[in-house]
């Protein structure tokens, strides 16, 4: 499936053109003027110079900032307690809070230090982001980003490539997205080293040492969730990025036992832990608009369609990305008209590779002027649909299998939900957030589930995010989080 996705992405040279779901949203990207930790991250410290040299990029991959005061303290109460034990009290670290429901955490050279919000509304307490952080501060206390300025030198150059080959400023950029986050990725032998240091300043700053362990399973189990091929799926940043073998949780368990026997040391801090993250934003932010069940909606852009059942909907900053059975993908995304031409003129001006002209079409969807055809590429077929909305145009690109006829299906089940939002539905729309509610007397897993909002699985998300195991029941004045509006 990851070569579809890519042959969607290198199907739509995109010239000069920006995408719509792009422009929509431009964070500020500059290093933050009012750090958590610090003022200033080791200004002579040439590795902070690296740092502070991929920062802007690594924020602007992912979304901008978070920022809620009262979540950055939170952040800043558990980084503040893991540096006073850290191994180089010299070391300052400054941490970022990303804008992303990408469940993610890593270190930059000279102590940046990043966690996105979706990590934090995974985690249930205090402790378990404490051991996210500690790993990471390992990375940096034990110098470990110096290997990896070697592998950026290479992700640049293949970036470069990138977008000569394509023709593409932009996908040349998102290449070196993509390379800046596996920028994270160290070796085993560093990723062991800095469980051992982690585990270690866990202790030490009076957390519940286990909770490294701990919260591995949760993320493990909540991949399970997310995925539809538990093998492939990226969504889940974090162990993408960090191998999550059972013998290495294991090991994370052993080094905790030093400090003694499972709930027998440590503060976990889930009352104020949980009290920092009610009201954080969950999943996709009003800026790259929302995903609902099987429904794509946009309130900046006015727009709605749905995808065929039983799709996944991943929504990037770049495009809407779907996929579904049968090796079956579709891409979304919008550009800026910048001239009146015709649509069918648009459509073979030249971005769409192995278009066939023949098949070009003009059309309507339900309302909007618009433009179809077909194209051709290795073992793939393509329906190409353009829609025109005052100076926008909004593209579906739709890949199956060569040969598959599912293509004019899915392809029409695009076109017949695309339209324009009304101004009520804009109005109501509103995003998830998490909200940390108490158990009342009467309550059970049934009514506090059917609590939560934006998934068709409520049982399922309500035990993940609070970690409950199978047969586990709840008790009056037992606070738990749910999502809602």
């Amino acid at each position: 499936m990851r070569t579809l996705i890519s042959l969607l992405i290198a199907a739509t040279a995109l010239s000069s053109c920006q995408s719509v779901l792009e422009q929509t949203y431009k964070p500020d990207v500059k290093p933050s003027s009012t750090p958590q930790i610090v003022d200033q991250v080791q200004k002579n410290d040439p590795r902070a110079q690296m740092g502070a040299r991929e920062h802007p990029r690594i924020v602007a991959s992912y979304g901008g900032e978070y920022h809620d005061a009262k979540t950055e303290r939170l952040v800043a109460r558990i980084a503040g307690a893991l540096t006073a034990v850290s191994e180089n009290p010299t070391q300052s670290f400054r941490i970022t809070i990303l804008n992303s429901p990408a469940i993610n955490a890593f270190a930059l050279p000279g102590g940046y230090l990043y966690v996105t919000r979706g990590l934090l509304a995974l985690a249930n307490d205090a402790s378990e982001v404490a051991a996210v952080l500690s790993h990471e501060m390992g990375h940096v206390t034990a110098n470990h980003g110096i290997e990896r300025q070697k592998r950026e030198e290479a992700e640049v150059i293949a970036s470069r490539v990138v977008a000569e080959v394509l023709s593409s400023d932009l996908a040349g950029k998102q290449a070196l997205a993509r390379g800046k986050l596996r920028l994270a990725a160290f070796s085993r032998q560093q990723e062991l080293q800095a469980d051992v240091i982690g585990v270690r300043m866990l202790g030490e700053a009076g957390y519940d040492p286990y909770s490294a362990a701990r919260f591995l399973d949760s993320m493990a189990a909540y991949a399970r969730y997310s995925a539809v091929d538990p093998d492939n799926d990226q969504s889940l940043d974090f162990l993408s990025s960090h191998p999550n073998a059972p013998q290495r949780v294991e090991l994370a368990r052993q080094h905790a036992r030093a400090f003694g026997q499972e709930g027998t040391f440590g503060d976990r801090g889930r009352d104020y832990y949980l009290t920092g993250i009610d009201g954080l934003l969950y999943g996709d932010s009003p800026e790259e608009g929302y995903v609902r069940n099987e429904t794509f909606l946009h309130a900046g852009l006015g727009i709605r369609f749905d995808v065929p059942e039983g799709f996944r909907i991943d929504n990037k900053a770049e495009a809407v990305l779907a996929t579904g059975p049968d090796e079956t993908a579709i891409r979304f995304d919008g550009v800026k008209a910048e001239t009146e031409q015709s649509l069918t003129n648009y459509l073979t001006s030249g971005w769409v590779a192995g278009l066939l002209p023949e098949t070009v079409r003009e059309t309507t969807v339900n309302g909007l002027q618009a433009a179809t055809a077909r194209a051709s590429a290795e073992r793939w077929d393509f329906d190409v649909t353009v829609i025109r909305q005052d100076k926008q145009i909004f593209r579906f690109l739709t890949a199956v299998p060569k040969g598959n006829q599912s293509l004019e299906t899915t392809a029409n089940i695009l076109r017949n939900t695309f339209r324009s939002m009304t101004p009520q539905e804009i109005a109501q729309l509103k995003p998830l957030r998490v909200r940390v509610v108490t158990v009342a007397p009467g309550d059970n897993l049934t009514t506090m589930s059917a609590r939560m909002m934006g998934t068709d699985r409520k049982v399922d998300l309500f035990r993940l995010i609070n970690a409950l195991p199978s047969g586990a029941a709840l008790s009056p004045g037992q606070r738990v989080k749910i999502i809602s509006e």
